[in-house]
């Protein structure tokens, strides 16, 4: 029988993998010991499925590995599918986790003497410039974005801009920070993403891993 050439599904690092081990175990997937080891530099891991091996990278890259064919699968945050919108890319079960929300937020100071309804031209720090300029492109407003990759709540005490647009789960940074939330962009669950060429030469093994993992969804 010939040997199935390797499948490789992505994984995020960090706090969304926590939640995730319990998904991939219902799904069939069990990742060699190596991947527990906190001190371990590997990046591949074998699993317990001959063909598939698992790598563990930074959650905003993981749209990309699929994308671009490098992964097969992948587990990506809705806010990154939506940063990105590759076409490549097939999200076809909500793994119901990494539940938050992105949302616009600003000074509390700011909007005792601003409407936000009547933002018109504004600069905006944020992890999403793609997002952002359309969120605020589809109100009539023009946005600059200021790129950052953390530490956004910062931004608007140190006179960066005025206003971010973050993710925000218990709303307790914004608090501490003094801002608050302005308006909710879009719920974040993370999906299991697919790769749409892969999809098309490997349905077989594609469509077991979207009926395992919707499957596990259902039965958590």
């Amino acid at each position: 029988m010939p040997k199935i050439e390797p499948m490789i599904l992505a994984v995020p690092k960090g706090r969304i993998l926590k939640e995730l081990l319990p998904l991939m175990k219902a799904a069939g997937i069990e990742p060699e010991a190596s991947f527990f080891d906190d001190k371990c530099r590997q990046l591949r891991f074998a699993t317990n499925v001959d063909y598939l091996e698992l790598i563990r990278v930074r959650s905003f890259d993981v749209p990309t590995f699929v994308a671009f064919g490098a992964a097969h699968l992948g587990v990506a945050g809705s806010d990154v599918v939506m940063e990105f919108d590759y076409p490549e890319i097939y999200a076809p079960v909500d793994l119901k986790i990494g539940h938050c929300r992105m949302s616009v937020a600003a000074p509390k100071t700011l909007l005792r003497t601003e409407d936000p309804a009547q933002w018109s031209h504004i600069r905006v720090a944020t992890k999403y410039p793609k997002i952002t300029q359309r969120h605020f492109a589809a109100r009539g407003v023009q946005a600059e974005c200021i790129k950052l990759n953390g530490a956004m709540e910062l931004a608007p005490n140190l006179g960066l801009c005025r206003r971010i647009v973050d993710l925000v789960s218990s709303g307790a940074t914004l608090e501490a920070n003094g801002l608050a939330e302005v308006e909710k962009i879009a719920e974040v669950s993370s999906r299991f993403v697919v790769n749409r060429a892969a999809l098309k030469t490997r349905p077989s093994e594609i469509n077991h891993w979207i009926r395992s993992f919707q499957e596990a969804v259902n039965a958590a």
